[in-house]
């Protein structure tokens, strides 16, 4: 393993051991709702008995457990040791621990099939591989007709950028949010390539937390959200997040 895989492994073995801690960046999650439904939404579309990667599942293995509650058969992979065994616990804990098998594993080098996966999916993990070499591998993994989903961090918001740079414990030193210059590298890897924009007005409900009206604000401000998107294609930069589908791999 090179000296920046290894970086990232320390960095969330160590985070995933500190267990309820948190971070000082976890409130902003606050008000992902869109997001967060974008990708439910599109794991909610796989086939029946679809066979699924969760890739870089972390400790939660969200995609993972929606996965196997939706009946599917899953494999969920991740870097770190920690993170595998947390999320082994979280699955049994759920009732779906038997259609879930985890695997410690390098994502820019997995140790699986070609052709195997009708669904690839993770949240937040993309930013932290190398994306060439990463989508390399999730197309070789994904079936002809198969399709993966991303919902990353993007990396032009200049407010945004100020804060990790004050906060740069809450992130590893190799991480970095995707530019519009690396969709470029995935349509190299995918014939279609499909983006989603989201929480830039969002983010001024940060303060809300934990108000009775936050929800009713953040469904506003999405709403607003989406107009701006639409109408003002230069704002899409700023946006928080990003959701990626990509579909037809190439072969290699």
């Amino acid at each position: 393993m090179d000296d920046r895989l290894e970086r990232e492994r320390a960095f969330h073995d160590a985070r995933f051991e500190e267990g309820s801690r948190g971070r000082s960046a976890d409130r902003f999650y606050a008000i992902n709702a869109a997001s967060d439904r974008f990708f439910r939404e599109a794991i909610d579309s796989a086939p029946p008995d679809a066979r699924l990667l969760d890739y870089g599942c972390g400790e939660g293995a969200y995609c993972a457990l929606h996965a196997a509650r939706n009946g599917h058969h899953v494999i969920a992979v991740d870097i770190s040791p920690v993170a595998i065994e947390r999320a082994r616990e979280s699955a049994q804990d759920a009732g779906v621990g038997e259609r879930i098998d985890f695997r410690v594993m390098n994502a820019e080098q997995l140790a699986l099939d070609e052709d195997s996966f009708d669904v690839v999916s993770g949240l937040g993990v993309i930013h932290h591989l190398d994306i060439d070499s990463s989508m390399r591998e999730v197309a070789r993994v994904l079936k002809p007709d198969g399709y993966a989903v991303f919902v990353e961090p993007m990396g032009h918001n200049p407010a945004i950028n100020l804060f990790r740079r004050r906060m740069p414990d809450q992130r590893t030193a190799d991480e970095h949010p995707l530019l519009e210059d690396d969709f470029g590298l995935m349509r190299q890897h995918f014939d279609e390539l499909e983006t989603t924009y989201f929480h830039l007005l969002g983010l001024l409900a940060i303060p809300l937390r934990g108000r009775s009206y936050l929800d009713r604000s953040v469904r506003a401000l999405d709403a607003a959200d989406r107009a701006l998107f639409r109408r003002i294609k230069t704002a899409r930069r700023y946006a928080w997040m990003v959701g990626l589908r990509l579909a037809r791999p190439r072969a290699l």
